[in-house]
C-alpha cells in the first residue's frame, strides 16, 4: 500500500504543485487549505506523515501540530517562511520531526519524506550504532524499538521518531560523548544535512519530557562545545 501524505498549506500553487511531485513518486496524497481542515480530516483518515505549513487561517501549523501531539507521533516535517528561525525553533520545540525552508527542492522535501517513513518503518538508527539487542535498559530507562516504547521508572514517555532515535544513539554507549554531527546522522541518515540547532531543540524537548515525569533527571549531558552524552550509572 502506498504511503499516505498529509499535505496543508493555504498556498494553492503549491497544494498542487507538491501533490503532483508526491503522487508521482508513488505517494498517496491529501491536501488541506488551513489547519483546522486538516484536523477535522486527520481524524476521520489517518496519514503515514503530515506536512504542515506554518502561517495559516483559521487554525495555524503550530496549533494543528499541539492537537497532533496530544493525540499521536504521527511524523511531521514543517515548512517554514525563509529566515523564519522562531517557527523553525519553536516548530522543534513542540514536537516537529524535521522542517523545511521555503522556497525549497521539491526533490529535497522527497528526500526528508523517505528518511523520516524509513526510520518510522525501521524503528531504528541509520547511524553507525547498531545492535542486535531491540531493548535498551539503562537504570530508569527503557526503550523498545521494535514497538517504539519509552518509559522512565514504569511510567510511559511518548516520543517522536526523531527524538526516540536521538535518545537511542546516546543510550546506546552510556559515558560516551556523540557530537552534533553524529546525532545528526543517527536520527536523519548520512546524507540528510541539519544544522546544530535543530539538534539543540530536540534534546531540550527530550528533557522537559522526562523532567515532567522526574524532576531530578539529569542523564542527558551537555559537553559545551562538544555534544551530548548519556551519563553512566
Amino acid at each position: 500500500m502506498p504511503h499516505t501524505i498529509a499535505l496543508v498549506d493555504d498556498d494553492r500553487n503549491i497544494l498542487t504543485s507538491v501533490s503532483m511531485a508526491l503522487e508521482s513518486e508513488g505517494f498517496e496524497v491529501r491536501t488541506f487549505v488551513d489547519g483546522e481542515q486538516a484536523w477535522n480530516g486527520l481524524r476521520q483518515s489517518p496519514a503515514d506523515l503530515a506536512i504542515l505549513d506554518i502561517k495559516m487561517p483559521r487554525l495555524d501549523g503550530m496549533e494543528l501540530l499541539k492537537k497532533i501531539r496530544a493525540e499521536s507521533r504521527l511524523p511531521v516535517i514543517f515548512l517554514t517562511s525563509k529566515d523564519d528561525e522562531v517557527d523553525e525553533v519553536l516548530g522543534l520545540r513542540m514536537g516537529a520531526d524535521d522542517y523545511i525552508t521555503k522556497p525549497f527542492s521539491q526533490r529535497l522535501l522527497i528526500e526528508r519524506i523517505r528518511t523520516l517513513l524509513r526510520r518510522v518503518e525501521l524503528g531504528e538508527s541509520t547511524g553507525s550504532d547498531k545492535t542486535g539487542d531491540e531493548t535498551i535498559v539503562r537504570g530508569k530507562l527503557l526503550l523498545d524499538s521494535a514497538r517504539h516504547l519509552c518509559s522512565w521508572d514504569g511510567k510511559p514517555v511518548t516520543l517522536t521518531v526523531t527524538e526516540f532515535l536521538l535518545l537511542r544513539a546516546l543510550a546506546i554507549r552510556p559515558g560516551y560523548v556523540k557530537s552534533r554531527d553524529q546525532l545528526m546522522d543517527a536520527a536523519y541518515g548520512e546524507h540528510i544535512y541539519v544544522d546544530d540547532r535543530t539538534i539543540d531543540s530536540h534534546i531540550k524537548r527530550l528533557r522537559r519530557k522526562f523532567k515532567s515525569i522526574d524532576p531530578e533527571f539529569g542523564e542527558i549531558e551537555t559537553l559545551y562545545g562538544v555534544g551530548y552524552r548519556y551519563r553512566a550509572s
